[in-house]
């Protein structure tokens, strides 16, 4: 075996240095394989937004769908009225005219196939949960379920005429907490 000399030592030592060294090895930020989502989550008014505007450009189509149309003499006396009049000396269409007319009632009837599935959103009509807000909500009484005007102060129990508050009055403790858990209005104290 040959002896270990001064040289060979340190080589070996900084081609091992090399080889276990991090900061060599590239880290990117991201995975390789990472793609950005593909769906993207729009806001209300984002969403209100596109419809208005798919709302305006139909209604425009809409509104020139009967310009756009090429006109051509018609007449009955020709055919009687059995068949489209295909000859005729000054009879040349506009095929932009026509091919735009065609695009339109398209458009057109996709739009109405759209819109016949349900409303569309705007400001005014856009659908949402019911309110939650306390003037709202109907209250009613806990004895008998018929709407309840009036709230006794000592039990907080609601009632719909005099007769229930007789009763509401006559009942025990422990039972008027046993209407207020009922209805998720009782107060548990710890």
């Amino acid at each position: 075996m040959a002896p270990i000399t001064q040289a060979s030592d340190e080589s070996n030592h900084q081609a091992l240095l090399d080889k276990l060294d991090l900061y060599a090895v590239s880290k990117p930020f991201r995975n390789t394989h990472w793609k950005p989502p593909q769906r993207r989550n729009k806001n209300v008014k984002q969403i209100i937004a596109d419809a208005s505007r798919k709302e305006a450009s139909v209604m425009a189509t809409q509104n020139n769908s009967g310009t756009s149309t090429p006109m051509l003499p018609h007449s009955t006396a020709a055919t009687g009225g059995a068949a489209t009049p295909t000859n005729g000396a000054n009879l040349h269409p506009n095929i932009a005219q026509a091919a735009q007319s065609l695009s339109t009632l398209v458009l057109e009837r996709n739009t109405r196939a759209t819109l016949t599935s349900g409303p569309a959103a705007t400001y005014t009509n856009i659908e949402s949960a019911p309110s939650l807000h306390p003037s709202s909500q109907r209250h009613y009484c806990d004895i008998t379920g018929l709407p309840a005007p009036y709230t006794d102060p000592k039990t907080r129990l609601r009632y719909h005429n005099m007769e229930v508050f007789q009763v509401i009055r006559s009942l025990g403790p422990g039972v008027t907490e046993g209407y207020l858990a009922a209805r998720g209005a009782h107060t548990v104290l710890k």
